[in-house]
């Protein structure tokens, strides 16, 4: 817990304190001393932290919060959005391919190893197809 509590102060500390505090909408001295973990009076708010994390982009006390819990933080990476009727057809032949991956494991009246890991390779190419398109969709 001390960790992630200085590991808070650093990060108001080092990502202009005054800034900060006029984006999250709080009193710079206020956002000091309750990001001072000394401060037995004023404690951060699960609020201030996302204001924190949001304003400043800096998710060391996230990575921090992950690692008092055996966790690592790791950053997701964003497929390339693409023109919405081009992800729209790529979603909808992925669900093709896995439409033909279930027929074709039904065809003998047993789902072996083979046909499952099939099937879950065709799954995880329809959210991968998903996600690009909810890129799309968010710059459309």
């Amino acid at each position: 817990m001390e960790d992630f509590l200085r590991t808070c102060q650093s990060t108001v500390l080092d990502n202009e304190a005054k800034v900060l505090a006029s984006k999250m909408g709080v009193p710079h001295v206020g956002l000091l001393q309750r990001a001072n973990p000394d401060n037995e009076a004023h404690h951060l708010t699960i609020e201030h932290l996302f204001g924190i994390l949001l304003h400043t982009e800096d998710m060391r006390p996230l990575a921090a919060l992950a690692d008092a819990f055996g966790f690592d933080l790791v950053a997701r990476n964003a497929p390339k959005p693409q023109e919405l009727t081009k992800s729209m057809i790529g979603v909808g032949k992925e669900f093709a391919d896995l439409t033909i991956a279930v027929h074709e494991a039904l065809q003998d009246g047993r789902v072996c190893q083979f046909d499952k890991s099939t099937i879950r390779r065709e799954i995880s190419h329809i959210r991968e197809s998903l996600d690009v398109m909810d890129e799309s969709v968010k710059v459309a």
